[in-house]
This record gives C-alpha cells, sequence and structure tokens, in this order.
C-alpha cells in the first residue's frame, strides 16, 4: 500500500501532496522535511530506494521535479519505480512537456491525475488513456461554457 506522494523541487519546496493515511500535520511537515533533506542529499550514482522509519521511500529525478513515493514493506520497489515514470508520462500528455509551473498553476489537475491512477493507497490505473480521460471531458466541457 502507498502511503504518500510528493512532488518536490530541487530546492525542497513541496509541490504537490497526496496522502492515503491519516497522521497529523505536525507529523507530516517533520517526515516530509526528513524524506526530502535526504532525497536531495543522494547523489545520482545511489540507488532511488531508501528506507525511513516503517516505509519504503522510492523516488525518482525528472529535470526539476523529485517524484518521492513512501510505500509499506510488502510493495515491490522497482514496480513503484516504474509507476512513478507512468505518472510522468501522464503529466507530459496532458500538460505536453510538464514543468514544475504547470504543476503550480493546475494544482486541481495534477491531483486529478494522481487520483485517477491511486485510489486509498492502492495502484488503479496504469493506462493514461483511462487516466486522463475524466479531465479531459471536463475540460471539453468548460471549453464549450
Amino acid at each position: 500500500m502507498l502511503k504518500f506522494v510528493l512532488l518536490v523541487n530541487k530546492q525542497g519546496q513541496t509541490r504537490l501532496s497526496q496522502y492515503y493515511e491519516y497522521s497529523a500535520v505536525e507529523e507530516r511537515v517533520i517526515t516530509e522535511a526528513d524524506i526530502i533533506r535526504k532525497c536531495l542529499a543522494r547523489t545520482d550514482e545511489q540507488c532511488s530506494f531508501m528506507e525511513y522509519k516503517n516505509y519504503k521511500v522510492i523516488y525518482r529525478r525528472y529535470a526539476s521535479l523529485y517524484f518521492i513515493i513512501a510505500a509499506d514493506n510488502t510493495e515491490n520497489e522497482l514496480s513503484i519505480l516504474e509507476f512513478i515514470h507512468n505518472i510522468v508520462e501522464a503529466f507530459d500528455r496532458y500538460f505536453e512537456s510538464v514543468c514544475e509551473l504547470d504543476i503550480m498553476f493546475n494544482i486541481d489537475k495534477a491531483h486529478m491525475i494522481i487520483d485517477e491512477m491511486i485510489m486509498n493507497g492502492y495502484v488503479t490505473e496504469t493506462n493514461k488513456n483511462r487516466a486522463l480521460a475524466p479531465i479531459v471531458v471536463l475540460d471539453k466541457a468548460t471549453a464549450k461554457q
């Protein structure tokens, strides 16, 4: 089960966070800061997996954004790494070469894409076309008005 998804820039600022398990805001802030600091300190030659408390942390850097997913010990690290790439491809398809500003100015749509792909901490959709279909319909409906 996935615990949370974070999108973080190279300066360590969280651009998107999605949690699938309750934790207090204070605890979230401490956990995020700790994980982000550890991910940013790692070199490109180091593995993209690490353990933090009772989480497996899997991350991948694309341009100026780090995509970080924390999961429990039952998840396969390589499948999560591939899933991160799948999320990035979905963002690229929707935003046409996604960048940090696309996420910042369309945070609701970024959340919708992730919500279509992950439900209650479980990966439910890996097909990019199906994940983007509701947002495309919404865009068509708002364009007609």
